[in-house]
């Protein structure tokens, strides 16, 4: 009995010193799933990146081969795209980008629609998504002042963004000033402007936010100012600056953008009396209608040689005559929008070389187009006017702050002065 009791009393305590060690695993495959899972889970958030911009004649379909990526991927990645943009609409320089996991399979897609947007494209559950993401740009005001020597574009400096700051600034007054034949050297202008920035670098321009220019000693002011929704120019005291008519059939911006810089051709203007005025330009400038109207004439006709005729609201005529080219649907009958190309300068009929001649008619009696004096556009409602005087005083005192072609604190590059205000 006793012996009974020893054993028992001995089993117990062995009991409780085995229960009280850690417990010990001898089978290493019990994590092993966990450790694979988990590696997977990491093999999974591996990507690798293609990126590059867009070559002249290059296709996502190029793209795809050369990396040798899953074309049918690609097909379901367009049918995902093609009711936010097509992948066929791209342009050269334009970035792309696309993630692709370990088994060359597509992650995501973007591509860079323009300065404002870019298309992502993502793989669901289902197969892939599409949306068109803004890109958000940091704005700060920027003060721009130049003193005019030879030209508007060259005055406001080099590259692309002074390039298009310049023709939105000729958008603005083309209805005062023709910008191919009245700016003088010593002109000047003063411009307060967005500037937009990514990740602390100047992008490119935005809204002209308002504008002075003195030509020849005439002082135009513009203003930025929402009406019903809309963004318009206006002048000091609240009239837009949109009339009827254009200064000039050669639009500054369409010559500026058929014509690189270094081709650009200075446009002389010659009027004659009782038959208009005569642009000499190169063959193949453009020609723009200078207000909205309806042809009445689109062919051959005498001396005129390629000629069109157009008729405005309230008895007025244009005539566009010695023209290398009318625009194709530029026919009688068809209705033109202001500003629109309707063809192009040469020298057919009676020319002794390439020029538009163009004529300005009032009830079918000829007048001189440099001289007649139209009428504004709308004026800011009255309802509207406080708050329209408000935000010109303020434009007023960043423009006189502005002084080419100099200015303290600021960048100079050959007449140009730009600073910041934040």
């Amino acid at each position: 009995m006793k012996k009974i009791i020893a054993a028992a009393v001995l089993l117990t305590g062995l009991f409780l010193v085995l229960r009280s060690q850690p417990p010990v695993h001898y089978d290493s495959a019990v994590s092993a799933p966990a450790e694979s899972a988990e590696s997977d889970k990491i093999k999974e958030t591996i990507l690798s990146e293609i990126k590059g911009s867009i070559k002249k004649g290059e296709t996502f379909f190029n793209i795809f081969k050369k990396y040798k990526l899953d074309i049918t991927e690609l097909f379901q990645i367009r049918e995902a795209a093609a009711d936010v943009h097509g992948l066929r609409d791209l342009h050269p320089g334009r970035e792309y980008r696309i993630m692709v996991d370990d088994n060359v399979k597509v992650n995501s897609l973007e591509y860079r629609i323009n300065d404002d947007s870019i298309l992502n494209i993502t793989r669901t559950e289902s197969g892939f998504s599409a949306k068109k993401i803004p890109i958000n740009y940091e704005k700060k005001i920027l003060h721009i002042g130049s003193v005019i020597k030879d030209n508007l574009i060259s005055s406001l400096g080099e590259g692309r963004e002074n390039l298009v700051l310049a023709l939105e600034l000729s958008d603005i007054f083309a209805w005062d000033i023709d910008f191919s034949t009245d700016i003088r050297n010593d002109d000047s202008v003063k411009i307060v402007v967005e500037g937009l920035y990514l990740d602390g670098t100047f992008k490119k321009y935005g809204d002209i936010q308002s504008a002075e220019f003195i030509n020849n000693g005439q002082v135009y002011k513009a203003y930025r100012f929402m009406n019903d929704g809309k963004a318009g120019y206006y002048d000091e005291t609240g009239k837009s600056f949109k009339k009827a008519f254009l200064k000039a059939p050669l639009n500054f911006r369409r010559i500026s953008s058929y014509y690189s810089r270094s081709r650009f051709h200075p446009v002389l203007r010659t009027y004659r009396p009782h038959h208009g005025v005569d642009y000499s330009a190169p063959t193949g400038t453009p020609v723009s209608s200078v207000g909205d109207g309806k042809v009445v004439f689109a062919g051959t006709k005498g001396g005129y040689g390629r000629f069109i005729a157009v008729r405005h609201p309230n008895g007025y005529e244009t005539y566009y005559g010695h023209l290398s080219k009318i625009d194709k649907g530029v026919r009688s009958g068809a209705r033109v929008d202001q500003g629109q190309v309707i063809g192009y300068v040469g020298s057919t009929g009676l020319a002794t070389g390439p020029h538009l001649h163009y004529e300005m008619r009032i009830n079918n009696k000829p007048v001189n187009p440099l001289s007649i004096k139209m009428p504004r556009g709308e004026s800011v409602p009255a309802k509207l006017m406080a708050e329209f005087r408000s935000f010109r005083n303020q434009m007023d005192t960043q423009l006189a702050s502005i002084r080419p072609p100099v200015f303290a604190s600021a960048e100079q590059n050959n007449g140009l002065i730009k600073s910041n205000q934040l």
